[in-house]
């Protein structure tokens, strides 16, 4: 459950939603993606309210559990979502590329490593022009090379006008963003740069820099 969160993210910026387990992060990008119904409140998406039609070729979003078909190739599984989307196929050399597949176009879904099916659910985000890429967990599970890719990645994509939002809740991770929202028990603990955080704070570490913020909000 999320309690009376208020931001707004920049276009262009990569913003960092970081907490542990169970903040509430998943629930916010849900939201935020139309996939989740919020009671109060409003919540507004490129100028529209989350979920509204014009806003479905717009997102990007890739979620934590890779959502591809294990009984279809790489290049089939972004080829039939390129279709649903309405994108041209040309696109999936561009997207394939991206990610770092181009040497498993033609294995099964099912053949793929975790990391692999990660990326290749990161393809499927990637297809078309998201004005907005939603990303859960991302790089999870991915090994320093590839982690270090798809962060140059994110940030290329950002000076092309997209917005990155990227969830996680690995703390070494935050210092990569431009911009952090720090979740705890779905209240927004803090919003600033990395750099103002630590200034705030008086901490340099990013993950004690969190832990003292948990802890101001328990003595207040």
């Amino acid at each position: 459950m999320l309690h009376g969160l208020t931001f707004a993210v920049d276009r262009g910026s990569v913003t960092g939603l970081l907490g542990p387990n169970g903040s509430g992060k998943t629930t916010l990008m849900r939201a935020i993606v139309g996939a989740q119904v919020i009671d109060s409140g409003s919540l507004d998406i490129l100028d529209h309210p989350a979920g509204a039609a014009p806003l479905r070729r717009r997102i990007g979003y890739s979620t934590q559990n890779p959502a591809i078909y294990a009984d279809l190739t790489v290049v089939e599984n972004l080829r039939y979502f390129a279709s649903v989307l309405r994108i041209s196929p040309s696109d999936v050399d561009r997207v394939v590329v991206d990610v770092g597949l181009s040497d498993s176009v033609r294995r099964l879904g099912g053949e793929l490593s975790g990391g692999q099916q990660s990326r290749l659910s990161l393809a499927v985000a990637l297809l078309g022009t998201p004005e907005l890429l939603v990303l859960d967990e991302p790089t999870v599970g991915f090994d320093p090379l590839v982690r270090r890719d798809l962060w140059e990645l994110f940030y290329r994509l950002a000076a092309g006008g997209v917005t990155v939002l990227v969830s996680s809740h690995v703390m070494d991770e935050a210092g990569r963003c431009e911009r952090l929202l720090l979740l705890r028990e779905g209240l927004l603990l803090a919003d600033g740069s990395p750099d103002e955080l630590r200034d705030r704070t008086g901490i340099h570490d990013l993950e004690d820099v969190f832990l003292h913020l948990v802890e101001k909000r328990k003595l207040s």
